[in-house]
C-alpha cells in the first residue's frame, strides 16, 4: 500500500490543533507562551507551515505533553485512518 503524506499531515496538524483545545489555550496564548506570532500556530494548524522535530517537542511541551506520547498518539491515528 502506497503511504499519503499530506493525508499523514493532515493527521499531524488536527492532533496539534486537539492538544491546544484540550489544553485551553487559543492560538495567541499559545503563541505568547512560545515568543512567537499568532499566525506561525495559525499556519501550523493549517498545514501551510511544517514544523521539524524540536518545534514539535517546543510546542508539546507548552501543551502539557511530550514528544513520546504524541507519537504515540501519532501512530494511533494514522493506524485508524489506514485501516
Amino acid at each position: 500500500m502506497k503511504s499519503n503524506p499530506k493525508k499523514y499531515y493532515l493527521v499531524v496538524t488536527e492532533l496539534l490543533y486537539r492538544l491546544r483545545t484540550n489544553s485551553g489555550l487559543t492560538q495567541k496564548e499559545l503563541s505568547e507562551k512560545l515568543n512567537v506570532q499568532q499566525s506561525y500556530i495559525s499556519k501550523i494548524e493549517t498545514g501551510e507551515r511544517r514544523i521539524d522535530l524540536i518545534e514539535l517537542r517546543e510546542i508539546c511541551n507548552v501543551l502539557g505533553s511530550n514528544i513520546v506520547e504524541f507519537a504515540t498518539m501519532l501512530e494511533k491515528e494514522l493506524n485508524e485512518t489506514t485501516s
